[in-house]
C-alpha cells in the first residue's frame, strides 16, 4: 500500500514519511529527501535536497541512443523522469537535474510545509488622533529590519507551497513556488497601505528619510528619547563567516521570476574545457536540456551536437574577439567591442555570461554598452578569460556595469586583473568609480579585496605623512563611498587627539603582505593604448 502524506496541521512542522512505506510516484514538488551524489573524495555519498521540478527524461535529438540501460541492458523505469534539485546547505549554482534512480527511496521523506490559508483584511479604520507620527513608524521598522539583518542566516533551503495537499501520485511537472515569494508580496502591500494611511495625516515627513549608498532607507528623529539600536561590532563581520554566508545563501537575485526559473543547460564544452552551467540563461528551447551544449570559443556561437560544431569550427575564421586591442603585455589583451556595432557577437557573450551570472538581468539589447574583453594569447588564438561591460553614458558614473571571470580560468589571479584594469580606465577617463549594484557573491569577494589591497599598498608606499579620504580617493579613482567602507571593514579608523586617523594594525599589515606575495600579475599602464570614447547625441539614442 502506497502511504500518502499525513493531513495537515497548521503550525505543525512538516510531516515525514518513513522510508520504505512510499514510492518513487509519490515524490512530487517541495518534498526534500535523500539523493546520491558523488562526494569529495569520489565516494558515493546520501545527502538531502529538495525537489524543486520534475521532467520526463527529455530525448536528445542528435544523440544516437536515449535510453539508459540496466545492468542486464533494460532501460530503468525509474529513469523516465529528472528531478531538479537544491542540495540542502549547499550554494544555489549547484542545483542539478537527477534521474530517479538516485533517489534513497528507503530513507524518510519530508513534505512541503502547508498553505497557511489567507485571512481576509478587514477594513482600514479612519486614522486615529493619537497615532503616533510617521517618522517614528519608519524608524521602528527600520530598527527592526536591522535587527532582521543582523540575526543568524537562515537555511538557504525555502519550504514549498504546493496548491495541492496531499499530493498526487503521479510526478507531473508542476511549476516552481516559494513560499517567499507569497511572504514578500504581503509584506509589500501592508506596507503600501501603511505608507498611504500615513501619508494622509503628515505630508511634510517625506523629509526625515534618506537613503544611502545601497538603497536602504534610513530614518532620524532627534526628538526621539530613547536611543536606536547599535549596529553589531565590525569584528564579527569575519572573512570567514561572510564567506561561509554566501557559500550557504546564494547569489544575490533581485528579480522573483529568476529565482522560479529552473537551470536548462547541463554542461558547456568551450574550447578544450568543458564545465557545468550554474543558473538558467535564455538559449533558444530546442537547445535546452542537452547533455553538452558546444560553444566556439572565438566567435561564442552555440551548437547541438559535435558534429555541427566540428563543421563550423571548418569554417571559422575569428581567432581572437572582434574589436580594438588596446591593451597588451605578455600573454594577455584587452578588446574593447562596441555592442552596436558587433550585436550578435556581444548577445552570445551575454547569454553565455548569464550561466554563471544569477543576479543580474539579462537584456536582448547591447547596444548601450561597450564591453572590455581579456583574452590570453597563445599559437592558436586569442581564448577569453573573462570581461566586463560598461554602460557608454551612466547617470550613476558606474565604471562597471557586469563582471565575469570564466568557471575554468577562475582561482588564477584574472578577477582581480579585471578590476585593476576598469579602475585604470577610470583614471584614464579622470573620474571616480564603482561597479554597478548588486554585486555577485563571488564578485563582491573580489572588489573587497581589491579595494583593501589598493588602500593599504598606497598607505604603505606614498611618502605623505597624511592622507585624507578624497586623496586616496583620487590616487585610485575608488569612490568615496567605497574607501569609507572599506576602511571602515578593516577597522582603520582611530580617534586620536579629538580627530579621526588611519592606522594600519598588525593583523592587516601581515595579510597584506601574505596577499602581495601570492599575486602575481599586475596591469601595467604603460602598456594602455587608449582614449575615453565620446559618443554624440545620435550615438546615444538606443532603441529610437
Amino acid at each position: 500500500m502506497v502511504s500518502q502524506a499525513p493531513t495537515p496541521v497548521d503550525g505543525s512542522p512538516p510531516p515525514i514519511t518513513p522510508g520504505g512505506t512510499y514510492t518513487i510516484q509519490t515524490v512530487t514538488v517541495g518534498c526534500k529527501i535523500y539523493i546520491r551524489r558523488p562526494g569529495p573524495t569520489g565516494e558515493t555519498e546520501e545527502r538531502l535536497a529538495e525537489i524543486l521540478s520534475i521532467r520526463d527524461k527529455p530525448s536528445n535529438p542528435y544523440a544516437k541512443n536515449n535510453k539508459v540501460p540496466e545492468a542486464d541492458g533494460t532501460p530503468k523505469p525509474e529513469d523516465q523522469w529528472e528531478y531538479f534539485v537544491h542540495w540542502e546547505s549547499f550554494n544555489k549554482r549547484l542545483d542539478e537535474w537527477v534521474s530517479g534512480s538516485r533517489l534513497v527511496l528507503s530513507r524518510d521523506l519530508e513534505w512541503p510545509r502547508p498553505k497557511v490559508p489567507v485571512v481576509p483584511k478587514k477594513a482600514t479604520p479612519a486614522k486615529k488622533p493619537g497615532k503616533a507620527p510617521r517618522t517614528q513608524n519608519l524608524l521602528k521598522k527600520a530598527t527592526s529590519n536591522a535587527a532582521l539583518a543582523a540575526s543568524p542566516t537562515p537555511a538557504p533551503s525555502t519550504p514549498m507551497v504546493m496548491d495541492d495537499y496531499p499530493p498526487s501520485p503521479s510526478p507531473a511537472p508542476s511549476s516552481l513556488k516559494r513560499k517567499t515569494m507569497h511572504d514578500d508580496e504581503e509584506e509589500e502591500e501592508e506596507e503600501e497601505e501603511e505608507a498611504e494611511e500615513d501619508a494622509e495625516g503628515d505630508d511634510d515627513a517625506e523629509g526625515d528619510m534618506e537613503v544611502d549608498g545601497d538603497g536602504e532607507v534610513e530614518t532620524f528623529d532627534l526628538s526621539l528619547s530613547e536611543p536606536a539600536m547599535e549596529a553589531p561590532p565590525l569584528s564579527a563581520f569575519s572573512k570567514e563567516k561572510e564567506i561561509e554566508k554566501l557559500r550557504t545563501s546564494g547569489s544575490m537575485t533581485q528579480s522573483i521570476s529568476e529565482i522560479a526559473r529552473v537551470k536548462n543547460l547541463n554542461r558547456l564544452q568551450i574550447g578544450r574545457h568543458e564545465v557545468d552551467a550554474w543558473y538558467f540563461s535564455p538559449y533558444p528551447k530546442e537547445y535546452a536540456h542537452l547533455p553538452v551544449l558546444y560553444i566556439c570559443e572565438f566567435c561564442l556561437a552555440f551548437f547541438p551536437s559535435p558534429m555541427m560544431f566540428s563543421r563550423h569550427r571548418q569554417r571559422c575564421t575569428m581567432m581572437h574577439p572582434p574589436g580594438n586591442e588596446i591593451y597588451r603585455h605578455e600573454d594577455i589583451s584587452f578588446y574593447e567591442i562596441d555592442g552596436k556595432r558587433q550585436l550578435t557577437w556581444c548577445r552570445n557573450l551575454s547569454l553565455l555570461s548569464k550561466c554563471f551570472l544569477d543576479h543580474k538581468t539579462l537584456y536582448y539589447d547591447v547596444t548601450p554598452f561597450m564591453y572590455y574583453v581579456m583574452a590570453k594569447r597563445d599559437s592558436h588564438g586569442c581564448h577569453v578569460i573573462g570581461y566586463f561591460s560598461k554602460e557608454k553614458e551612466s547617470a550613476e558614473n558606474y565604471n562597471v556595469a557586469c563582471i565575469l571571470t570564466l568557471p575554468q580560468h577562475q582561482r588564477h589571479g584574472y578577477g582581480k586583473l579585471l578590476i585593476e584594469f576598469s579602475y585604470e580606465l577610470s583614471k584614464k577617463e579622470g573620474k571616480l568609480g564603482s561597479p554597478e549594484k548588486p554585486l555577485s557573491d563571488l564578485g563582491l569577494l573580489g572588489y573587497r579585496a581589491y579595494w583593501a589591497e589598493t588602500i593599504i599598498d598606497l598607505l604603505l608606499n606614498t611618502p605623505d605623512s597624511e592622507l585624507s579620504i578624497d586623496d586616496i580617493a583620487q590616487k585610485t579613482s575608488i569612490t568615496h563611498a567605497d574607501v569609507m567602507n572599506t576602511c571602515s571593514t578593516l577597522q582603520l579608523f582611530k580617534h586620536y587627539k579629538g580627530q579621526h586617523i588611519i592606522c594600519l594594525n598588525n593583523s592587516v599589515l601581515e595579510k597584506h603582505q601574505k596577499t602581495m606575495a601570492k599575486r602575481r600579475r599586475r596591469i601595467h599602464p604603460e602598456h594602455l593604448k587608449w582614449k575615453p570614447p565620446v559618443f554624440t547625441r545620435d550615438q546615444l539614442r538606443f532603441g529610437f
